[in-house]
């Protein structure tokens, strides 16, 4: 099988170099996609002996990804970050399960045992939140869905939809995978923090993928987007209105403020959640036309 290593960098001119001789060892080919980088990164990763696409601006991890994944002619693709912070030498671990015929996409994890003790604290609580969100949407029980360190048989690439131009794209393409019923394996990998070249902040990145994943289950969930805030609004309702009945039963003083947002918040859930309900049966007929 021929094996190819993609790697979206931007101004990774520090780590590039050094990435692609590392990845030369395990691969066939490494393909640098420079995604509109102002400093060396392009030269170094070509001098390296990297195959080099060039975005002339900044179009995102997506974007980058795309581009690659489309010049790429390979039977397995593995994508990894070109700050350093995957080891190279975890490839023919991350293949392994495609060469068997076990899966169709392999995972890379950092907490497939637990909890990572070398993630810093404050990656480790916006990492749940993301997996949580990812998992609620794609229905799958992936422990690590950020990861960028991934193996892709060829076969699988038709399937993703490459919408998402920047990091959310780890969370779509394990959306478009669980909706083509693709075969994903998980396999233990390490990993390096902070180190020199990453162009990732963690707190702006965490928040624009958490944002994207929630619009996502509009259309694939829409029971968790409108149905269940709808029922949890009717029920913040119904209780303001209980407490209303309580205070005209005693003859207590009543106030229309209370009353007016009872009516408002059972009325505004009620919607959310036949909305919701509406949504999620013209999604599973469409799906049932779609097989048939």
């Amino acid at each position: 099988m021929k094996i190819a290593a993609l790697i979206p960098a931007y101004n990774e001119e520090l780590t590039i170099g050094s990435i692609v001789l590392l990845c030369r060892e395990y691969v066939d080919e490494v393909i640098v996609v420079d995604d509109g980088s102002s400093d060396k990164t392009a030269e170094i990763a070509k001098a390296a002996g990297a195959k080099v696409i060039r975005h002339d601006i900044n179009l995102g991890k997506g974007a980058a990804l795309k581009t690659g994944f489309r010049v790429a002619d390979a039977d397995i693709i593995v994508t990894l970050d070109g700050d350093g912070q995957h080891d190279p030498s975890e490839i023919p671990k991350l293949i392994k399960p495609i060469i068997d015929g076990e899966a169709d996409i392999v995972n890379g994890s950092r907490y497939l045992s637990g909890s990572d003790k070398n993630t810093p604290f404050y990656r480790r609580v916006g990492q749940k939140i993301l997996d949580k969100a990812t998992n609620i949407s794609t229905r799958l029980e992936i422990t690590d869905t950020q990861s960028g360190f991934r193996a892709f048989s060829k076969d699988s690439i038709p399937y993703f939809r490459f919408k998402e131009n920047g990091f959310a794209i780890e969370s779509e393409m394990l959306s478009d995978a669980a909706e083509s019923n693709l075969k994903i394996v998980e396999v233990e990998i390490g990993v390096t923090y902070d180190v020199e070249g990453s162009t990732k902040h963690p707190i702006s990145h965490g928040a624009s993928v958490l944002y994207r994943i929630v619009r996502d289950m509009e259309i694939r969930r829409p029971l968790y987007y409108f149905t269940f805030p709808g029922l949890i609004i009717v029920t913040i309702g119904a209780i303001l209105t209980l407490i209303f009945l309580r205070d005209y039963i005693i003859g207590k003083s009543i106030h229309m403020g209370p009353t007016i947002l009872a009516i408002m918040l059972t009325l505004f859930g009620t919607f959310f959640m036949f909305t919701g309900i509406i949504l999620d049966s013209m999604k599973k007929m469409i799906t049932h036309i779609q097989k048939r």
